[in-house]
């Protein structure tokens, strides 16, 4: 994976601006949001269509586009925030025209439907971008407050270490860049332009909601593409609800993880602190980490 553009970080002052590329949302949880990044010190304003709704999307998929697409054209804007998943940003995101990110790269932010974006960024545009949470749940009591802390530090570049506890004694000492997200908009991808190169890299997996069989599938799926091939290390994050289905598999989700990647040699760490969970961590996608495990105490530290 080749080193990607690092946008310029944000600083006080600087212009924020909130889309909703996907589901829609609900108007309170956005507007509480732009009290808490104002009081972080920047500067809020909100896409055309971040409360429109059509059928299960914020409105249609030209409407959705629109707001990114201003947001990506205005030279101003310095970070673009998606308010939240569900689906609707991989209907769009090959329409987007990134072309002035060249000359003027700037962070998006979001997770789990938000991949498909993070990976056209990465792979397409050479370009990193930042995992996190986000508006959705930035006033949810039941997410950590270190959700939203860690994205602003994120975004301002003071991020810190990332440090957790393992499920398995372990110790090793590997870099490489990280990419990665929701495993089943990566698997989506398959075969695309924003199909992730994971040569050398640590690479991030989280899901919520899937069946066992289908996450051996998807794993499957990935292995024949030799995308788990040559990795540096496969970090895996919340993995919420995944239950049996009609095929009863069986497996915990580290043994269906262990069984497609375990024989590789590379270090396959769980409980990492990012994806549907109360504890998302900010995590940068494209940019050059280390990733040291000591015993039960693993730490993955930006370059």
């Amino acid at each position: 994976m080749k080193a990607l553009v690092i946008p310029p970080y944000l600083r006080e002052g600087d212009l924020i601006t909130i889309v909703t590329p996907a589901s829609h949302i609900d108007k309170e949880a956005v507007l509480k949001a732009v009290t808490m990044l104002e009081k972080s010190g920047f500067r809020v304003t909100l896409g055309d269509h971040v409360f429109t709704m059509k059928g299960p999307f914020a409105g249609s998929d030209d409407e959705r586009l629109s707001d990114i697409q201003k947001a990506t054209y205005d030279r101003e804007v310095r970070a673009v925030l998606c308010s939240r998943g569900g689906y609707g940003m991989s209907r769009i995101v090959d329409r987007i025209d990134f072309s002035m990110l060249r000359r003027h790269p700037k962070w998006y932010v979001g997770y789990s439907d938000i991949t498909s974006l993070h990976l056209w960024l990465n792979t397409v545009c050479g370009i990193a971008s930042l995992h996190a949470e986000m508006p959705l749940n930035y006033s949810n009591p039941e997410c950590s407050p270190l959700c939203y802390e860690t994205m602003v530090r994120a975004l301002k570049g003071e991020a810190e270490p990332v440090r957790w506890t393992a499920t398995h004694k372990a110790s090793f000492d590997v870099t490489g860049p990280v990419t990665g997200g929701n495993i089943s908009l990566i698997y989506s991808l398959n075969g695309t332009a924003a199909q992730p190169d994971t040569e050398g890299a640590v690479l991030f997996i989280e899901e919520i909601g899937e069946k066992y069989y289908h996450l051996d599938r998807m794993l499957t799926a990935m292995r024949m593409t030799g995308m788990l091939k040559n990795l540096s290390a496969l970090l895996v994050g919340g993995m919420e609800n995944i239950t049996e289905g009609e095929h009863v598999f069986n497996q915990t989700v580290e043994e269906v993880v262990m069984n497609v990647a375990g024989g590789y040699g590379y270090p396959v760490l769980f409980n990492f602190p990012a994806g549907h969970i109360s504890d998302n961590r900010a995590l940068y996608l494209g940019r050059h980490a280390s990733l040291k495990q000591n015993g039960t105490e693993a730490v993955l530290t930006w370059h």
